[in-house]
């Protein structure tokens, strides 16, 4: 192995051509440089200097290692230099949420990048358990998650909690759960209305109905009437009388046709938490950093 000072020293003077302005440069004796230049040349077994009195010239063995030195130098600094330039606005930072949340969070991640364009954000929407895989493989920078993780890889942090609402056409009978009587005939009307289904919906409608309907067992026993895979396209057919669902507050108040649905209060109301999540075995740059402390904030 090369000693890199040694190699400092050598190419240092080899690029000044005089054993004193060497010295100074290196902040070193004239005598110093010469005992680099010897210990260099006994590590390769190669003469690298012709002495000539107080001039000197290159062998073969030198201009190589002179050239090639130069290059190595070169590229340990500029390693050393991208380790310790860690700048909080620049550089890409991969999230990954739940659409709800994601619909929520997307208008003010672009206004950040706005004002920080070096920031580039890729952001996706995807279900919990594709956030965990992507964390658990390392291969994602932050993930937000309505389902605590058992997974050891992952560091969790509870940040907000995000009701779950009932979803019904506009149309709809508005009849308060106050008794069991009427809650039996709401069930009723909602299995006759039928489910818009879409990924995360068997989780988030037996937490809700599981709570409030006495009937209810799994969602499959209720007709599937529809399904979406895109957060903003779910309540689509809600609007249009063809189902009723069940989703997380922020993904019902980004829908533009407010009009069209209806919410319904429930006497057990139900909230997701939502975690904000790394990888723990994962040393996080500053501008993870940053994005974490902003996305905890705006969620509170």
């Amino acid at each position: 192995m090369i000693n890199p000072v040694l190699l400092k020293s050598f190419c240092t003077l080899a690029e000044l051509g005089h054993f004193t302005r060497t010295a100074d440069k290196l902040h070193m004796t004239q005598s110093g440089v010469s005992q680099h230049v010897r210990k260099l040349e006994e590590s390769l077994g190669q003469t690298l200097l012709i002495r000539q009195g107080k001039k000197f010239s290159l062998t073969h063995a030198g201009n190589q290692v002179y050239q090639k030195g130069k290059q190595i130098l070169q590229a340990m600094e500029e390693l050393e230099t991208s380790l310790q330039d860690d700048p909080e606005f620049e550089g890409e930072v991969s999230i990954m949420s739940p659409g709800s949340v994601g619909l929520r969070l997307y208008p003010d991640v672009l206004a950040m990048q706005q004002v920080h364009p070096k920031l580039t954000v890729d952001y996706r929407f995807a279900p919990n358990d594709s956030i965990e895989s992507h964390l658990s493989q390392g291969v994602l920078d932050i993930g937000l998650m309505s389902k605590l993780t058992a997974n050891p890889k992952i560091d969790a942090k509870e940040v907000a909690k995000e009701a779950l609402v009932l979803v019904t056409p506009a149309d709809f009978d508005d009849c308060e759960l106050t008794s069991a009587a009427v809650s039996s005939v709401l069930w009723n009307q909602l299995k006759a209305l039928g489910f818009i289904q879409h990924p995360d919906s068997a989780y988030q409608a037996a937490l809700l109905l599981g709570a409030n309907f006495p009937e209810f067992s799994h969602i499959d026993d209720i007709r599937k009437s529809g399904f979406s895979n895109q957060i903003g396209s779910i309540l689509e057919p809600v609007s249009l009388g063809l189902g009723f669902t069940v989703l997380p507050a922020f993904a019902v108040d980004a829908f533009a046709y407010q009009d069209k649905i209806k919410r319904h209060t429930l006497p057990n109301p139900v909230n997701e938490t939502i975690y904000l999540c790394t990888n723990r075995e994962h040393v996080l740059p500053k501008r993870v950093i940053g994005l974490l402390a902003r996305l905890e904030d705006w969620l509170a």
